[in-house]
């Protein structure tokens, strides 16, 4: 049984989770209405998971959330509203600890929740067996950049103009990005192209953030765009991405969700894409954390026409089933823990 705590100020929400989750018939439910009753529950009940809401009376969910991981680490889901600063509230929450969010769409309490039914509870099951990352607090700061070279890193002049890394992530992924893309200089001669499982309102303010953080100039791809050297681009929530070849230059291009895809930005697609219209010897695939098997198997089939790939260790994984399903595949070149990946990648490339 899944001992799971429901913090939300709203009677309404918590009796309609609550009816959820016991349905599911492997919960045990408890509630509370605030963030002081919810550090009070932690300890009583002792949870094995926690969907946590932002916005509350008497204590919020983002001050919560800082004692919930000072005094006893528990996976927490966050309950976002589907705005710019519900999305900035999101991001602040997954660098305290947290392990996952839920948005809500508009409209009636109850039509909303229907929704995200199926998102909420796959969602809870998969923080119940996460991984928790230790957080940072509530100052936001840069990683700290790669251990220096006896001399300047170079890249050769052989390099391919049109290469490119592709990493597909999903639950855990703004935090572990933070592991891997600040370590990139700025002379990375490759681009980057990031699909982020995110939804349209959290991808922009997300690129931001990590802009802030990079030496790479990082932004959302939102338009078709001519990739370039030293650009990290995260794919537009709402929406996947696909690269093509335009006159020799590589590009990518959003589209409309593929509806026949679970998934969005769907790295699968993305994947095809690159199958299709680049030599695979001229690209990194790195799968991270995340739930389900999204990207496996375009990424596993860029392996065996000859790309480089990583998959993300279960060491450092919240989720494990994104690069768990890629190396049941024989799809990994390599298997490496988050904070060893942006090392590979100028390894490879250097």
């Amino acid at each position: 049984m899944i001992k799971l705590l429901i913090v939300d100020d709203s009677a309404l929400m918590r009796r309609q989770l609550t009816r959820l989750f016991e349905s599911e018939g492997d919960f045990i439910v408890r509630v509370a209405r605030n963030g002081r009753e919810a550090i009070e529950e932690n300890l009583s009940f002792q949870p094995d998971v926690i969907s946590l809401d932002i916005n509350m009376p008497e204590m919020d969910g983002l001050t919560a959330l800082s004692l919930l991981m000072a005094q006893r680490p528990v996976p927490v889901v966050m309950v976002s509203s589907l705005t710019e600063k519900g999305a900035l509230a999101t991001f602040e929450a997954l660098n305290l600890g947290a392990v996952d969010f839920v948005t809500k769409p508009g409209g009636t309490i109850s039509l909303s929740l229907q929704e995200v039914e199926a998102e909420i509870v796959a969602k809870i099951r998969s923080a119940a067996k996460a991984r928790l990352k230790k957080g940072r607090g509530r100052t936001v700061v840069a990683a700290p950049p790669p251990e220096p070279a006896p001399t300047t890193r170079t890249f050769p002049s052989r390099l391919v103009r049109n290469g490119v890394v592709l990493i597909g992530v999903s639950t855990g992924g703004p935090r572990t990005l933070e592991d891997i893309l600040p370590l990139l200089p700025a002379e990375f001669p490759w681009p980057v192209v990031v699909a982020q499982h995110m939804p349209p309102s959290f991808t922009r303010p997300f690129a931001e953030r990590m802009n802030n953080l990079c030496e790479l100039d990082v932004s959302e791809l939102n338009r078709p765009t001519t990739l370039q050297a030293g650009q990290v681009y995260i794919a537009k929530g709402g929406a996947d991405v696909v690269l093509s070849d335009r006159t020799g230059r590589l590009m990518a291009n959003p589209r409309p969700e593929n509806p026949q895809l679970l998934w969005h930005p769907s790295v699968e697609l993305l994947g095809r894409s690159a199958l299709e219209h680049c030599n695979p010897e001229h690209v990194i695939a790195v799968m991270l954390t995340g739930m389900g098997d999204d990207g496996a198997e375009s990424f596993a089939e860029l392996k065996r026409r000859g790309a480089r790939t990583i998959a993300e260790s279960e060491q450092s994984a919240v989720v494990f089933g994104m690069p768990a399903a890629l190396i049941a595949r024989d799809g990994a070149s390599i298997v490496l823990p988050s904070d060893q990946i942006a090392k590979q990648l100028l390894s490879w490339l250097s």
